[in-house]
Formats: structure tokens, sequence, C-alpha cells
């Protein structure tokens, strides 16, 4: 009798247990996430449990959906991140809908969490990275590289690196004419000196464009680059100088060579051409690649810029990093605020703008086997960070579109193995 009341209460439980099994969750997306930043970083989580995620491209404002655990579940309920229980059939009815080739969605596996990497110098500057913000907002974690980590060469060691508030032409930020003073500014310069000195080079400058071509290197080898604020210009200026002195004096001890705009090489960059450099060390600019303030005539009130949309079946590359639950994403300025389209080579892919003023914000290309983003702007929610300001406070901000921008790309190279159909 009690080994029939034993085998009895075996079955139930075995039978119980497969609808959970068949069960999965749904992390939605769209206007009914209560905490979309940190909805990425369970996606993130769930990869590092050895437990694979569908992306739901253009479904629900790309929602991710995986296989039910009530490990995942109770992590979701800790993080605040809203979510649905949906039995195996619902997942069926998803999956089948979205494979209907009349509708503009797919499903993207992501496979493996990617390592990550921040390029940022180790001493405390003024001002934040929006970046690094997020990701600790998220709680997805990264590892702090610089010049050092970079030219010992161990970027191979990362899936996807970023670039944010830098400067690769030597010039210090241009930061000379309002903080030349300041001990933050004085620190670094001697900081970067000692470290050009340290590898065998004579001026920060050289310096910096060895770190360039090191990137570039990572990037033609499959590596995932994600670049902010005044790293994306500078970075392909940089390229374009090689061999040609850009500083003045104050910057390296001796003047800047004065044919160096028509040596410039435009054939070395990743993303913009037939530039004009700004050779005025009082300038906060470091070439007209940037629609500034003045040129733009935009205002807080006004400042937007308009999302694409692409074919999520046949490029699921750029559906990936511009899924969001807006199109339109309030601007943001930055030492580089935005591109301007006519200065954008004709081979890279605009993924957001602003058409009536003719500027890109969000451009994409390929290199080698890797990719590079290009995103304008320096924080999604504070629309002008002056140097020593306090940072954002994401918590007031857990739905920011502008910020989901840049957790797509963290997630991008999940789905490396996925081949572009175009």
């Amino acid at each position: 009798m009690k080994m029939k009341k034993l085998l009895f209460i075996v079955f139930v439980w075995a039978v119980a247990a497969i609808p959970c099994k068949a069960n999965y969750i749904l992390v939605p997306m769209d206007k009914a996430q209560k905490n979309h930043l940190k909805g990425y970083g369970i996606a993130y989580w769930v990869l590092t449990q050895d437990t694979e995620v569908n992306w739901l491209l253009n479904y629900r404002g790309g929602s991710f959906m995986f296989a039910y655990q009530s490990r995942f579940e109770n992590e979701l309920i800790i993080r605040g991140v809203s979510y649905e229980v949906i039995s195996n059939a619902q997942y069926m009815e998803i999956v089948n809908y979205i494979s209907n080739p009349d509708v503009n969605m797919d499903v993207m596996k992501l496979e493996k969490a990617p390592k990550i990497a921040v390029y940022s110098p180790k001493t405390k500057l003024p001002w934040d990275d929006a970046v690094t913000m997020v990701l600790t907002y998220a709680e997805i974690p990264y590892t702090v590289v610089f010049d050092d980590e970079v030219l010992y060469n161990e970027l191979p060691k990362y899936d996807w690196l970023h670039l944010h508030h830098e400067d690769f032409t030597g010039q210090y930020g241009k930061f000379y004419g309002q903080y030349r003073h300041r001990d933050w500014y004085i620190k670094q310069q001697q900081e970067y000196e000692a470290s050009a000195r340290k590898h065998g080079f004579k001026k920060v400058s050289e310096l910096k464009l060895a770190v360039v071509k090191k990137i570039r290197d990572f990037c033609a080898g499959g590596g995932f680059l994600f670049a902010m604020c005044s790293a994306t210009d500078t970075y392909d200026i940089a390229l374009a100088a090689e061999g040609t002195d850009i500083c003045e004096a104050m910057y390296d001890g001796d003047g800047i060579d004065p044919a160096a705009q028509k040596k410039l090489n435009f054939n070395n960059t990743f993303a913009f051409h037939n530039f004009t450099i700004s050779t005025d060390p009082y300038e906060y600019e470091f070439s007209n690649i940037d629609n500034s303030p003045q040129e733009r005539g935009l205002n807080e009130n006004n400042d937007y810029f308009t999302l694409f949309q692409f074919s999520a079946k046949w490029d699921p590359i750029p559906t990936m990093l511009t899924q969001n639950h807006e199109t339109t994403i309030k601007g943001f300025m930055g030492q580089t605020t935005a591109f301007k389209k006519k200065l954008v080579k004709p081979d890279v892919l605009i993924m957001g703008e602003n058409k009536a003023i003719g500027e890109a914000r969000y451009i994409h290309g390929i290199y080698g086997k890797g990719t590079w983003t290009f995103y304008g702007g320096h924080d999604p929610e504070d629309y002008q960070h002056f140097v020593e300001e306090e940072p954002t406070d994401l918590n007031l901000y857990p739905n920011s579109p502008g910020f989901r921008l840049i957790l797509n790309n963290v997630l991008f190279p999940a789905a490396k193995k996925k081949k572009q159909k175009t």
C-alpha cells in the first residue's frame, strides 16, 4: 500500500512538472516594460547561465524570450523587470507569427554572453561615460582597459570594445583653452606623456595612433567596436593623419605641419571622408565632421532624430541595433554631437538621422570580419552635459530610448554567428 502511494505521488509530481518545462518567459520591450534597461541585463545574465535567449526583432519593441526556470523568474522579480510566463503553445504561436514572410519580424538566437571591454584611463576624470553608467545600472559586467592593455595585445580576449570621451589625436580633448590650469588636465597630460615614453613614442599623438591601429586590428579580426562622443571623429582623424603632425606646440612641443590638411588620407578611415580638421588649438572642435550648435540651430525642445526601420528577415544586423519602443529619439549634445551626412562615406549605413538638417546620429559599418558603430552625443538623458557635472542617475530613466541603443550594441555580439543576408 505504501509503495502504491509513493508511486502515485511520484507520478503526480512528474505530471505537474511537465508544463513547467514547456513554459517560457517573455520579457516584453514595448511600453508595457517598466524597466527596459534592466531587461537587457536580464537577457545578458540568462546567457551566462548557459541558456539561449531569443531576441524577437520588431516584436513588441524587440522582446526577449527564453525557457522558464524558477531562478530566472526570481531574478526578474528582484531586478524589477516586467515579464510574462507563457505556455509552449503560446511560444509556438509567437514564433509562427514572426516567421510569416509578410511580417517584418524575426527571431535572433543569442548564444553566449559577450566579453566586454571599456577603453578608459584608470584615473578619475571630470566627466562620466554613458556606457559604463548603463552597463552598471543594467548589471552587465565589463573590464576597463587602456593603452597598456591595447598595446600589449589584450583586446582579442574581448568580443566588444567601447570608446567614449576620448581624443585619439593627442590634443587632450582640446581642453587647453578653458581647462589647462586644472589639476586633472595637468595630471592627464603628465600621465599620457609618461605612457608615450614607456611605449617608445616621442609624442602622445604617436601613442594614440598606435592604439587606434590596434583597435582597427581588433575589428579586422572579428571584434565589435562601439564609440560615442569625441571618440568617433577623433578615431577617424587619427587614422587619416597617420604620419602627419596635426598638433600645435602646446600639445606636443612643436608646430603643426602647414600642409596637414592636404596630407590627410581618407582611405584609412572607417566612417568619414573629405573633412577639414580644426587647426585652432583654442577651438573646442576637432574638425567639421561634427555639426556644431550654431550650425544645427536646435535646442532641447526641438532636438530629435529618427531611427530607420530595416527588414528584420533580410537586414538583421541594423534591425538588432535599432530595436526600441520609440522610433523618434530625443537628441543630446556632446563634444561630438552629430555627423554631417555629406562627410559620411557612401558605404556607411545610417541608422538614425535628423533629415531636416542633414545630420547622421547613429551609423554602422563593417571592417574585416568585425563591425563598428558610432553614436553621436555624450549622455542620452542629459541634453548638454558639462565637464565636472554630476553623472546621470539612471534610476530616473529606466525606460530611456537613447540608452537602449547602447544596450542593443552590447547584446549584438551574442548573435555574432548569424550572417547578414544582404
